[in-house]
């Protein structure tokens, strides 16, 4: 045989001969590469009712203000509204009033949120608690800075009998401010501003008489605001001396800003 044939047979071998080695290596490096890939498995999810927006205290749920958004199935609570328990519900809400505050993107739950029948301030109310409502001025609310949900503490400030010493007293702490009723008023640079004349309180129904007979008996009512890491305090008591007495219905008098009894005679109070 030819030297030059044996050359180019050569070449020829040793050039299959890498071809078989590289088409190896690569077939190799894939069956690697799968095997490496770990196997993942998506985590089955659900529709979930969010708020599309930041809903205020007596505020009334729309179409607008509601959507669906994924949610994982793992991570839904009881009180959720998901779509495979009410598929309805964007309609269903739609009227409904916010009983606290929700804000975009949180999940819209069933104890934040009222009958759609149910008027506003009536669906504030916890149950067995009462909206009583009493006059404010700048002066008497903390210069304009208390705002609905925010907690204060009442001040009765009344004259003691025959002398000009006046008497101060809290006789109600930390009670939840349901509304301010809000009027403008324009100053003389002609600029405006807003003004609460009234404030409607969240009360217990002997807290509701205690502030019926302070509002008679007192000079002024003055609310003090009180800090929200105060919020988690109780909100019950009251001065309980302005009470009729022990549930049995009987009227109190009171005479000349003190509470007197049925005989005439001033009744025990603290100061």
């Amino acid at each position: 045989m030819k030297p030059v044939r044996i050359i180019i047979l050569s070449a020829a071998v040793v050039s299959a001969g890498l071809a078989g080695v590289l088409a190896l290596n690569l077939t190799r490096g894939r069956a690697v590469m799968e095997v490496a890939q770990p196997l993942v498995e998506r985590e089955p999810v659900v529709n979930v009712l969010v708020a599309s927006k930041s809903l205020p205290v007596g505020s009334r749920l729309n179409g607008d203000s509601m959507r669906w958004a994924v949610w994982p199935k793992s991570g839904v609570v009881e009180g959720l509204v998901t779509e495979e328990n009410r598929p309805g519900a964007v309609t269903d809400l739609n009227g409904v009033v916010v009983r606290m505050p929700i804000f975009a993107g949180e999940p819209i739950r069933q104890e934040k949120i009222a009958d759609a029948s149910t008027r506003i301030m009536s669906a504030l109310l916890p149950a067995g608690k009462r909206a009583v409502a009493t006059e404010i001025t700048v002066a008497t609310g903390a210069g304009g800075f208390i705002l609905p949900n925010d907690r204060v503490d009442v001040i009765m400030v009344r004259k003691e009998d025959g002398t000009s010493t006046f008497l101060t007293e809290t006789i109600l702490s930390n009670v939840r401010v349901l509304a301010i009723d809000q009027q403008i008023e324009e100053k003389e640079d002609g600029t405006k501003t807003v003004v609460g004349t009234t404030a409607t309180l969240e009360l217990t129904p002997d807290q509701s008489k205690v502030i019926s007979v302070a509002q008679q008996m007192a000079q002024r009512l003055s609310l003090a605001l009180r800090s929200v890491a105060d919020a988690q305090e109780a909100d019950t008591g009251a001065a309980d001396y302005l009470l009729s007495g022990d549930g049995v219905p009987t009227i109190q008098v009171i005479k000349s800003g003190s509470i007197v009894k049925n005989d005439g005679a001033p009744a025990s109070s603290r100061n």
